[in-house]
């Protein structure tokens, strides 16, 4: 029996919440459940669990993104919950930041395949984007690194008063708790902890949010950003 066989049916939120893209949802389930597991993207085991665990706990992260904004979701990997929210919200312009060749590739892949003309893949770190990649209004992660770590990479991408989103696990008030030094000298302004996915997702998807002021990622940042603004119009005029 292949990995692609044991993908479970669609369940019915999933018709829901997906609406006139399910069918794209269900290929790219079907892609995960076979190329994702063959290449190393996700384990076999996830395959079982992909419609709730993966696709729906990261769709279910559109409730709280606002309208018509820029994302970059950091560390994209299989492409989640990039291509999830993607799939959900044709209003928003999506980049997958992704620093290995191998995801990157699928991630071109499924992007083609299910015409997410709104997606675009760029393969790098978040340090080493920052000032070539334009800031944008918020930053999705998922299952990347700790907060504070994971803020150090995605809060300087932000445009002021910008915000991240990450999706955490049970221990999200914890490791907020823990970061909020490192936050406040990345810029961040307010923090708080949601629950999202109501009557979609069983336990419901905890998001962490963390909001900047006017510079993200702080000082140290700030100057990062400026030198590199100032060699790219350098070049421009050469």
């Amino acid at each position: 029996m292949t990995e692609a066989a044991e993908l479970p049916q669609a369940p019915a939120e999933a018709q829901v919440v997906f609406g006139e893209l399910f069918p794209e949802a269900v290929r790219y389930a079907e892609l995960l459940a076979d190329a994702g597991v063959k290449r190393g993207l996700i384990g076999p085991r996830e395959v079982p669990r992909l419609w709730e665990r993966h696709l729906l706990n990261c769709a279910v992260l559109s409730e709280v993104v606002p309208a018509g904004v820029t994302v970059c979701d950091v560390g994209s990997g299989a492409g989640l919950p990039g291509i999830p929210l993607a799939l959900v919200r044709p209003d928003l312009r999506i980049t997958l930041l992704e620093p290995l060749l191998r995801r990157t590739n699928f991630l071109q892949e499924v992007v083609e395949l299910l015409g997410l003309d709104h997606v675009t893949v760029v393969r790098g770190r978040a340090e080493e984007v920052l000032g070539t990649l334009q800031p944008v209004q918020v930053v999705t992660a998922r299952a990347v690194a700790p907060l504070d770590r994971l803020a150090g990479w995605g809060v300087p991408l932000l445009k002021p008063y910008g915000e991240m989103l990450a999706l955490k696990g049970d221990t999200a008030e914890e490791e907020l708790n823990g970061a909020r030094a490192a936050l406040s000298k990345l810029g961040v302004v307010e923090t708080e902890v949601l629950q999202v996915g109501e009557g979609i997702v069983d336990p419901l998807s905890t998001v962490v949010r963390v909001v900047v002021g006017e510079s993200p990622g702080g000082v140290r940042f700030a100057a990062k950003r400026a030198k590199a603004a100032r060699t790219g119009r350098a070049r421009r005029r050469r």
